[in-house]
């Protein structure tokens, strides 16, 4: 694949700055969860819609970020990453105003499709093109910069996002994530054109896709319809064996199989995967606990102030973590923290209690910002140039459909459970992934010539 060679010993101020303009896009990227969960309520009252059709406007972004993460993973593969990444800022940009504009919530909803989509290009495609500039320590610490700086500038848009809702309405909270046209330029810059060809499997990602679909359908069902349901189930079972008949047939398709029998790779994916389940399904409940108890947007966004410094203190923390711990077990932390943070968030549903809420989302920033960047650095350490696009664009498809399945269960569950037992359910997924991560074994890890340790 003729591609430039990593910058192993990049000089410090490049690295400064291409994890600020990764970090800012990233940021707008989670701004279209985060920032649009403080006025979902708000959203929700203005449109006339229930609590579990509301849920889709959060889930159904996740869901294509999930499912679109592996396609553009593998189109920077073939065609560099200039212009995939280009295409999804676009993309996002466009579905943020169209959303904006929503006259009701059909429309909402499918241009926040749109706009997951256009995310989708976000983070597979800003890791891939870190792990292709840099290596070693230097590309562990640009990967937790990038989590930390796109977590924190998201938090900020909390507080910009209340503001905003507050003078003029949700509306322009909405479209917030269409700055991103502003980066347009200096990303395609610093983002290699170079691709290495080939086609690519569109039946292969067609199966993924609607394997992903069923799931998220299926944890939206109980308070949906029965129809749902149905479409869901009937994704799931036909896509399933069909996705599994493909990897078998085409070893070196859209999930090529030396991919999935990765076991550093599928172990970081699946282990990593309860974070964005804890941090997506906290975003639905604690907005809309705090708007029951009759807080105002603004006061949602600054209570969740605390989350976006805990992100930013990740900045400085992640690396020598990841260098001092290793991968795994730094991922197995991120997964009790995320645990825990569910068991916080469910007790102060229980007991009516703001105080343990905010601490909640707090504990979830911490796990979430210290393992997604474990996760990136794990698989990108761990595969070669030729497939390192599509097996991070596979880890990440495990990763947001965490995030997606978080969402919808919560949205599924509301009114039917108590909060509180909404979120202990939710638990299960971190569990999984502590886990599948404690099986691997949590030897002391082994330093690397490079400074790496896995």
């Amino acid at each position: 694949m003729p591609v430039a060679p990593p910058a192993a010993t990049a000089e410090p101020d490049d690295a400064r700055r291409v994890s600020w303009l990764l970090g800012a896009f990233t940021g707008l990227g989670i701004a279209g969860s985060s920032a649009v969960a403080v006025v979902l309520p708000t959203a929700a009252a203005d449109l006339q819609v229930s609590r579990s059709a509301a849920a889709w406007v959060l889930s159904g972004y996740a869901l294509m970020l999930a499912v679109l993460t592996p396609v553009f993973g593998r189109l920077g593969d073939r065609f560099g990453i200039r212009r995939p990444l280009v295409v999804g800022l676009v993309v996002m940009s466009a579905g943020a105003l169209a959303a904006a504009a929503a006259p009701g919530t059909a429309v909402l909803v499918g241009a926040r499709l749109a706009q997951g989509a256009g995310a989708a290009s976000v983070t597979v495609l800003g890791a891939a093109l870190v792990s292709r500039r840099y290596s070693g320590p230097v590309r562990a610490g640009v990967l937790a910069s990038v989590a930390g700086i796109g977590a924190a500038l998201s938090a900020v848009a909390l507080l910009a996002g209340g503001a905003l809702e507050a003078a003029v309405g949700w509306r322009p909270v909405v479209a917030l994530p269409a700055l991103a046209l502003l980066l347009v330029v200096p990303v395609a810059r610093i983002a290699p054109a170079a691709g290495g060809g080939g086609r690519i499997d569109t039946a292969g990602a067609a199966f993924v896709t609607a394997t992903a679909g069923g799931v998220i359908l299926l944890a939206q069902a109980p308070s949906s319809s029965v129809a749902v349901a149905v479409a869901g189930a009937g994704l799931l079972l036909a896509g399933l064996p069909l996705l599994a008949h493909r990897v078998r047939r085409h070893p070196e398709g859209f999930l090529p199989r030396r991919v999935l029998g990765d076991r550093a790779v599928i172990t970081a994916a699946v282990g990593a995967a309860g974070l964005p389940a804890a941090w997506f399904a906290l975003l639905v409940v604690v907005p809309d606990a705090l708007a029951g108890r009759g807080w105002s947007p603004l006061a949602i966004g600054a209570a969740l102030v605390p989350a976006a410094a805990a992100a930013l203190v990740a900045t400085r923390t992640s690396r020598p973590v990841l260098t001092r711990l290793g991968t795994r077990t730094t991922l197995l932390l991120s997964a009790v923290a995320a645990v825990a943070a569910l068991l916080l968030g469910a007790l102060g549903l229980a007991t009516s209690s703001p105080v343990l809420l905010v601490a909640a989302t707090l504990a979830v920033a911490v796990g979430f910002t210290h393992g997604q960047p474990a996760m990136l650095a794990q698989v990108g350490a761990s595969t070669g140039e030729d497939v390192r696009g599509v097996a991070l664009g596979v880890a990440a498809l495990v990763f947001l459909t965490g995030g997606a399945t978080g969402s919808a269960l919560v949205g599924g569950l509301q009114g039917l459970v108590p909060g509180w037992a909404v979120l202990l359910a939710t638990t299960a997924l971190p569990l999984v992934g502590t886990a599948v991560l404690a099986r691997t074994g949590l030897r002391r890890p082994a330093r690397t010539a490079a400074g790496v340790t896995t």
